[in-house]
């Protein structure tokens, strides 16, 4: 046991340091001005590399060994003991020369972003992203040497461990055979109906901000404990004890935002419920992203796009925004948030369509990755694949290939776990209200309650004692698969 605690310790201080980096990419996205990118990669780079020599001291391979024949470790433990194992791996595969070039390059790489999406032009960035993209491509072959998969499933591990291309493929497969007739379907049953309307006026930020604090306040955000701020791209960062969210506001339009400001909240509240024994421990972390983004997804989607939550929201946004009329109706809002539409950004497309840009995106960036597309042909590809899978084109790189920030901050093998993370909302969601058949009327009066309490228990609380499968496994009685997903959309948009 001596070797295995040895091991806490040493990722005990590893997690540490991770939280620091996660609060740091927190403040280059909202407080940091644009001269400090600079230095702001140098120290990102610094705490990376303090993180990697934490793990790749050559007693961490020894100790690993040594634990592995420890034959009192609990589930727990073991568990634990296998993500340790995952992560030096990881680890060993890569130099720091290579960790430290990768970071610079990603921050530098994210900073020149931000300028060219606002213009709409990729040849801003394409040098720097090229750049990156060979630091991603050298760090992903040696990786894949170390754990025996492809390049791209070494990418696909930092995110979904032990998720396979093959794996992604069939569920994909099954998505897009299914998702085309029914997006016909989808628009003609919603063509049937009186149109959504869109309340109209100016929509202040600070009231904004209001509404979806009462909501996040709903849902058991611990504001004393977090905050909410607003940067470029939304997201969700920092500690289980120091949740940070971010947004962005259009004052024209508070519906967009909103549903932002709930995502997000999944996210948070999935890090506040993780098992706080195992704190700073692989065990105690999320299962991998596509359990997160199911945690986010649940809550936006299956909860706050339904027409219970929205009978309860409708009368707190008109007294919110002074609004009155029909266009402030329950059924109303529902159409508008369940509004089927052929369209470009990934962040604003509906349940339908959703899936078809994550496709699209996991594409591209397998080509990119294998070296069969240049970065200098991305807008190329990403329009005809646009025009493919969605029988739409972008008019500009703002409405294609700048609007999502992954791959200019590094991110790549990310994309596929938002749309394995719809499929993962669908089965929860349909198994907890199986289990708590309240839950819905529950939500009808903005009592999150039960929800959240199944959700602590099935989901928050397992951390990563389990993998995706197991878990779900667990929870739902299945692995994870589309069926649900399928049957959601239809009671939702066929209905």
């Amino acid at each position: 046991m001596k070797a295995y605690h040895e091991l806490e310790a040493i990722f005990r201080r590893r997690g540490v340091l991770g939280g620091v980096q996660s609060l740091l990419h927190w403040d280059t996205a909202v407080n940091m001005p644009d001269g400090a990118a600079t230095v702001r990669g140098e120290q990102l780079a610094a705490l990376k590399v303090l993180q990697h020599e934490l793990i790749t001291d050559p007693r961490v391979g020894a100790l690993i060994e040594a634990a592995a024949g420890v034959d009192g470790l609990d589930p727990w433990q073991r568990a634990n003991l296998r993500k340790m194992r995952r992560r030096w791996l990881h680890a060993t595969a890569v130099d720091p020369t290579l960790i430290e070039a990768e970071t610079r390059a990603a921050t530098e790489c994210e900073m020149i972003w931000r300028g060219a999406r606002k213009d709409a032009d990729f040849a801003r960035v394409a040098p720097a992203l090229t750049i990156l993209v060979e630091r991603v491509r050298e760090t992903a072959a040696r990786k894949a040497d170390a754990l025996g998969v492809s390049p791209y499933e070494a990418l696909l591990d930092q995110y979904e461990p032990g998720l396979a291309t093959a794996r992604i493929d069939t569920l994909f497969a099954d998505l897009e055979a299914f998702l085309p007739d029914f997006l016909e379907r989808a628009l003609a049953h919603q063509n049937r109906r009186p149109p959504a309307v869109a309340p109209t006026g100016h929509f202040p930020v600070e009231k904004q901000r209001a509404l979806g604090v009462r909501f996040m306040q709903a849902l058991g955000f611990d504001f004393e404990g977090g905050r909410l701020d607003i940067s470029h791209h939304p997201f969700c960062s920092g500690v289980p004890e120091d949740i940070r969210i971010t947004t962005r506001y259009d004052e024209a339009d508070f519906t967009s935002a909103l549903m932002g400001v709930l995502h997000e909240t999944g996210h948070a509240l999935y890090e506040k419920g993780l098992p706080e024994v195992w704190r700073n421990q692989p065990v105690g972390g999320a299962v991998g992203m596509a359990v997160h983004e199911s945690q986010s997804l649940l809550i936006e989607m299956q909860a706050c796009r339904s027409r219970p939550f929205l009978d309860y929201a409708a009368p707190l946004m008109r007294e919110a925004f002074g609004g009155h009329g029909p266009d402030w109706e329950p059924e109303n809002l529902f159409r508008l948030y369940t509004h089927v539409a052929r369209s470009f950004i990934r962040v604003d497309a509906d349940e339908v369509t959703y899936p078809a840009h994550v496709i699209l995106r996991d594409r591209l960036e397998r080509d990119l990755i294998a070296g069969r597309l240049a970065v200098a042909d991305i807008p190329a590809a990403w329009n005809d694949g646009m025009g493919a899978i969605l029988g739409i084109v972008p008019a500009n790189d703002a409405e294609g290939c700048l609007q999502d920030i992954h791959w200019y901050s590094g991110g790549f093998g990310y994309f596929p776990t938002y749309t394995l993370g719809a499929l993962a909302a669908a089965q929860l969601f349909q198994a907890a209200c199986r289990t708590v058949p309240a839950i819905p009327a529950a939500i009808g009066r903005g009592d999150f309650g039960p929800l959240i309490a199944w959700l602590r228990h099935h989901v928050h609380a397992k951390g990563s004692l389990h993998d995706t499968d197991g878990l779900l496994r667990e929870a739902t009685g299945e692995p994870l698969g589309a069926s649900a997903f399928k049957a959601h959309l239809a009671s939702r948009y066929l209905a």
